[in-house]
């Protein structure tokens, strides 16, 4: 292996540990797996997809489909890039359906979106009773089957919850390009054909935020975006920052894009200064103070240039990983605020001890439930 290789295969490793205890797994649990890993580009013993597909494989067999999907979703991660990759997918989807169908109230709808069949996640689908539609988008390198949990607690929201992934990533069959913003409101528009909604809210991570926005400036159907240090322009643009993004990255955006050799072609996927001033949704933006991906110009823009626009910061990484309470928290009360009005905070804080995965115990933070009640950053410069 060379050196490049093993240092790819290090950064992999680090932020699988992140992502792992996002899904309820320790760092030991999570290294244990890993110590026996030695590469990523290929299958068989010593490799990525062997390691974390037999992790898969034991849960499964001890009868504990939700965590042999978590497991199986980090043998694919970040991207399918081999054919045992491409089968711990597969086996991610098909534990998790195992697991939704013991808890009801899940669904899983194939949707016609430009052109394609797009396999969601759904919950609280009613085909008389109108209600607000909140749709989730992961990033590049998350899955939908990440959100069960969330899909379990949300039948509290009552909203109706569908659930998809970014172009590329996952089941998408499509690719990420600058108009993906289209696939959004396609998503909605099929999804309106099943059930009668009113207002539309989104959930969207980093890249997915990026969509979102995009999308939210050209559909009124949008009352509110919530995202977690989504890319606006400054990462697209500024040709000294691209150097220093993680290779993870890189690798995926080129995977996800289908472009080889992304580069050149970042510029077109930056949203405009008039695209965010035409964005009437209200927005909610976590910022990592830390975050080595997205530079701290892009949430400046989006602050100043975002008509209704509020952030939340958090002393963190990309995606404040250490914040998962306190930012499950902001979004649940966000939600059921900007939906419900803000008499509807107390059953937020109720919904919340629901999203905590299983055999965590984190405490919220009184300084993130003061601020995302205020709508301003814990530093005041919210």
């Amino acid at each position: 292996m060379t050196t490049v290789e093993k240092s790819y295969v290090d950064e992999v490793a680090d932020l699988v540990l992140l992502h792992a205890r996002a899904q309820g797994m320790t760092p030991a649990q999570a290294q244990a797996v890993l110590a026996g890993v030695d590469r990523i580009d290929s299958d068989g013993p010593g490799s990525w997809s062997h390691a974390w597909t037999a992790a898969g494989d034991a849960a499964l067999a001890a009868g504990d489909p939700l965590n042999a999907c978590r497991r199986y979703n980090l043998a694919r991660f970040p991207y399918p890039a081999t054919d045992g990759q491409r089968v711990a997918l597969a086996s991610c989807v098909a534990a998790f359906d195992e697991w939704r169908a013991a808890q009801g109230g899940i669904e899983r709808r194939e949707l016609d979106v430009l052109g394609v069949t797009l396999p969601v996640w759904a919950g609280g689908l009613d085909t008389t009773r109108r209600k607000p539609l909140l749709l989730i988008t992961g990033g590049i390198v998350s899955i939908k089957e990440q959100w069960g949990q969330f899909l379990v607690a949300a039948r509290r929201l009552g909203m109706a919850v569908v659930v998809t992934e970014m172009p590329g990533v996952g089941e998408n069959p499509l690719r990420y390009r600058p108009d993906s913003h289209r696939m959004l409101a396609a998503v909605t528009d099929a999804v309106a054909e099943i059930t009668p909604i009113t207002d539309v809210y989104s959930v969207a991570m980093s890249f997915g935020g990026t969509m979102a926005l995009g999308w939210a400036a050209r559909d009124p159907r949008v009352k509110g975006v919530l995202t977690v240090g989504a890319p606006v322009r400054p990462f697209f643009t500024d040709a000294t920052w691209w150097p220093g993004v993680p290779e993870t990255t890189k690798r995926t955006l080129a995977h996800v894009t289908g472009r080889p050799d992304i580069t050149d072609a970042l510029p077109a996927y930056a949203l405009t200064r008039d695209e965010l001033a035409d964005v009437r949704a209200r927005v909610g933006y976590v910022v990592s103070r830390r975050d080595e991906i997205v530079p701290a110009a892009d949430s400046t823009l989006l602050a100043a240039s975002v008509p209704d626009a509020a952030l939340l910061a958090f002393d963190d990484v990309h995606g404040s990983p250490a914040h998962l309470t306190d930012t499950k928290l902001w979004i649940t009360r966000s939600l059921l605020t900007w939906s419900k009005g803000p008499s509807a905070v107390t059953a937020a804080l109720g919904l919340v001890s629901k999203l905590r995965n299983k055999g965590r115990s984190g405490r919220v933070s009184k300084a993130a439930v003061r601020d995302s009640r205020a709508g301003a950053a814990p530093d005041g410069t919210g």
